[in-house]
């Protein structure tokens, strides 16, 4: 039988002891054997904090990002195999999905993130600057850098693959290297997806490892800088955070255990409405979803009293309807429990919720295509706690299987109450069209729960259910739920990383935060700000534009054109007791009139007006007063673009109106779309003339087989088929590919040097010369560029085809040359 390795210190390594025996969960069948005996815990860690920390603490917050985005891709390629494995865990296929597609839309979700708004540096600045002295030479703000250890991460059986990824999702875009512990129960899964994260190549060095098997003794070598995450029962958590290395070490422990959660039927929610059917709908797949193995699942059932006959006949019918069997079975709705182990303690745990409460429903479901005694399948079972106040077992045991029981309430004040007696939940959800009850009930229960779910007949289309937590809103719960954190969005990441406040002198701030400060030096040249590409602009580039003085006719002409007529602009009886002297000017008036002083008209690398921050006024400006504005770049954001967008990043730019007495009057962050500088040739005759005249007969090729003419007649033929000269008769790109092969004109990614033409037979030549010399080739090319340029100025609609991309316009033919003509010049060193 198939022995799990483990992935520590860079090296697959096999325990050297029996092991623990893994089984299939529908037939019985020993599907592994997980160990860790021999493995070096101490040696690992080691390894993580020293390799893996260096290497991914080096990398700046967008680059991770990146690494995510790419491992997800990878994974995603080979998913059917994880589903394959996944089934053997008793999983249904809707219930795989969630656990290994959730996984990777988990690394999805956090690359965007990444991308859209953390930086490109390895530390990310927390919050605004603060000034702390009066005439602002003493500042403070915050850093985040990743903390100096590595992560320990225990998952639970229940999600093999998101359990995971959606720890390592913050851990890794934090820059923090993590060692992975799997239950041994579906490790088999976990294994094989590690595994190809491993073999993608993406990962630095150290960044992860996974102990595939017992924990043994690994936790007792954390040290300070080091955390632990921890999915599991709440009596096992608290048993790893009182450990001496733990307590002692001041070590980061985040815990997620038992969780008791509810679900609330609403008083207006009666048989008939969409409200009451979606509850029977969604406490059904809370109950059978995982069969029921999920620390989100709905445990107690929270029922209007009048109702409680009424919600138990309809849910015991639709449990009834729930098919349960094999999980490769189209038919099957619900799987098997994990494995035999945890069919006997949901058992053990029944049979405590027995001893005080009423089994309502146990229907003895005929299985698809599997048997009891093999599979560790189980029924659903519903129980009734008719005195929910009074018996207390309902509240306290978790049995972690198809299991839930109802209870009764009568008023938005009971409701909130029960909800409360889990101590502590993940989620809570509330099913009801009365606002006045949601709103109510949400206050009163929210500081026993970490999530709140409402649904109703408005948002049930779009709704992702009571069970789903999502990347960008908190996991966790206080309480018994462990008072943990996880995902959350960005805020995930709050818990690897180290706050560090940083003062001193503006100049110094800049510095270390590569964000300018006010009163920071300014750096002033000739070329205007925004006539620079995003790799040119510098923290601290300037500019002071000429003055501008304000007139009465700017202040009525902005009232008319605006529709601003506020009194203070525009009646100069009505100032008295105000603090103004006379009409004064609009603030957006100053704003709209400073954009017209620095920008530059001459078009440039700045692509639009992307967004305008934190703007303020501070004294007014009347008729007479001149304006003055300083703009020097603030902050540089790299960002990621996707489709048929300029690559670019945003630069904030700190906007200071200045008035005759040098007093500032106004103060904006405007953002801006900045080009980035591209990597190919631009089109005009003379640069590319110019670049050809370092061509000989003799010019050596750096790869491929064709001759200088040959390069040269091989680009003229691309610029004849975009004039249609001949016309393409065919694309040999399918058309369902087409788009992305066209939107990938766009980006700054060279082409291959190993592409080869799909329109040409393996041992077709190249076109054969019909120019008597390469001179007279380079000429006829020249020409035929001009060609182009004119044609596509006298013709800006024209579309022709194109034998890999299809039919193109002016700018995406514009697009395919630059990146023809310098991946061939490459070709021959001459750029």
């Amino acid at each position: 039988m198939e022995k799990l390795k483990n992935y520590i210190y860079g090296e697959w390594v096999e325990g050297t002891g029996n092991g623990v025996p893994l089984y299939n969960a529908v037939t019985g069948e020993q599907v592994a054997v997980s160990d860790t005996e021999g493995l070096n815990f101490e040696q690992a860690l080691d390894y993580g904090r020293t390799v893996g920390y260096k290497n991914l603490s080096s990398m700046t917050f967008y680059d991770r990002g990146e690494m995510l985005k790419k491992v997800a891709l990878y994974l995603l390629e080979r998913k059917k195999k994880y589903y394959e494995l996944s089934y053997k865990t008793g999983a249904t296929h809707a219930d795989s999905w969630v656990d290994i597609e959730g996984g990777f839309g988990t690394f999805f979700t956090y690359s965007g993130l990444a991308k859209r708004m953390l930086p490109n540096t390895p530390f990310w600045v927390d919050g605004e600057t603060q000034k702390i002295s009066a005439n602002g030479t003493f500042l403070g703000t915050h850093i985040l850098t990743p903390s100096e250890g590595v992560s320990i991460q225990i998952n639970a059986y229940n999600f093999p693959v998101w359990g995971m990824l959606e720890k390592l999702s913050t851990s890794l875009l934090a820059g923090v290297p993590s060692i992975v512990k799997p239950s041994p129960y579906g490790s088999y899964l976990t294994n094989a997806v590690f595994q190809d994260m491993i073999e993608s190549g993406v990962l630095p060095e150290g960044a992860l490892q996974l102990v595939c098997g017992e924990p043994g003794n690994i936790l007792d070598y954390v040290q300070d800088g080091d955390s632990v995450l921890f999915t599991g029962s709440a009596h096992t958590g608290r048993k790893l955070k009182s450990m001496p290395s733990i307590a002692g070490n001041a070590v980061r422990f985040n815990m997620e255990a038992d969780s008791l959660n509810c679900s609330i039927l609403g008083l207006d929610a009666k048989p008939g409405t969409p409200e009451f059917d979606l509850f029977i709908k969604e406490v059904r797949n809370e109950m059978t979803t995982k069969a029921g193995q999920k620390c989100t699942a709905i445990r107690r059932i929270i029922v209007p009293e009048h109702l409680i006959g009424d919600v138990q006949n309809a849910l015991s019918k639709a449990l009834d309807q729930t098919k349960i069997g094999n999980p490769l079975s189209r038919e099957t709705r619900m799987g098997s429990l994990v494995g035999k182990q945890q069919y006997d303690e949901v058992v053990r745990k029944v049979n405590i919720l027995k001893s005080e409460t009423e089994l309502v429903y146990d229907g003895r479901h005929e299985l698809v295509d599997a048997n009891y005694d093999n599979g560790a399948f189980m029924s659903p079972k519903l129980f009734l706690n008719d005195k929910p106040f009074e018996k207390n077992i309902s509240h306290d045991v978790e049995a972690f299987g198809p299991v839930s029981t109802l209870m009764p309430y009568k008023d938005a004040e009971e409701a909130a109450a029960l909800a409360k007696r889990g101590k502590g939940s993940l989620v809570g959800s509330i099913i009801s069209h009365d606002e006045t009850f949601i709103a109510e009930t949400s206050w009163k229960m929210a500081s026993q729960h970490g999530r709140i779910f409402v649904l109703n007949r408005d948002n049930a289309k779009e709704s992702t259910g009571h069970g789903s937590p999502l990347p960008t809103l908190m996991h966790g719960g206080p309480g018994r739920a462990g008072g943990g954190e996880e995902m959350g969005g960005l805020n995930g990441l709050h818990f690897f990383l180290q706050k560090t406040a940083i003062q001193g002198s503006p100049d110094v701030l800049k510095a270390i935060t590569k964000v300018y400060q006010q009163g920071a030096e300014k750096k002033f040249s000739d070329k205007h700000p925004f006539q620079k590409y995003f790799e040119e602009v510098e923290v601290g580039d300037s500019l002071e534009t000429a003055g501008r003085t304000v007139t009465d006719a700017d202040i009525v002409n902005f009232s008319n054109v605006s529709w601003d007529h506020f009194y203070a602009h525009t009646d100069a009886t009505s100032l008295t007791g105000t603090i103004f002297d006379k009409t004064v000017a609009h603030g957006y008036f100053i704003l709209s009139a400073a954009a017209g002083l620095f920008v530059s008209g001459k078009k440039g690398p700045v692509i639009a007006n992307y967004g305008l921050e934190n703007c303020s006024f501070f004294k007014p400006v009347y008729a007479g007063d001149t304006i003055t504005v300083y703009l020097t770049a603030k902050e540089k954001i790299n960002r990621g673009v996707k489709g048929r967008n300029i690559p670019s990043g945003v630069v904030k730019w700190l906007v200071e109106v200045v008035n005759q007495r040098d007093e500032i009057v106004c103060v904006a962050t405007i953002l801006t779309l900045v080009a980035k500088q591209s990597p190919f040739i631009d089109l005009h005759v003379k640069n590319v003339q110019k670049i050809l005249g370092g061509l000989t007969e003799t010019t050596p090729i750096n790869w491929g087989k064709m001759s200088p003419q040959q390069m040269i007649e091989h680009l003229e033929h691309g610029i004849l088929v975009s004039l249609g000269e001949p016309e393409a008769d065919k694309c040999f790109t399918p058309e369902e590919q087409l788009e992305k092969w066209q939107d990938s004109l766009y980006n700054h990614r060279k082409m291959p040097k190993d592409f080869p033409a799909p329109f040409l037979a393996e041992d077709e030549t190249l076109l054969e010369l019909k120019h008597k010399n390469l001179d007279a080739a380079k000429q006829s090319f020249l020409d035929n560029l001009q060609r182009f340029i004119v044609y596509y100025r006298e013709n800006p609609h024209a579309e022709h085809m194109n034998y890999v991309f299809g039919k193109l316009n002016k700018e995406m033919w514009e697009l395919i040359h630059k990146k023809h003509f310098t991946h061939h010049f490459e070709q021959f060193g001459l750029v």
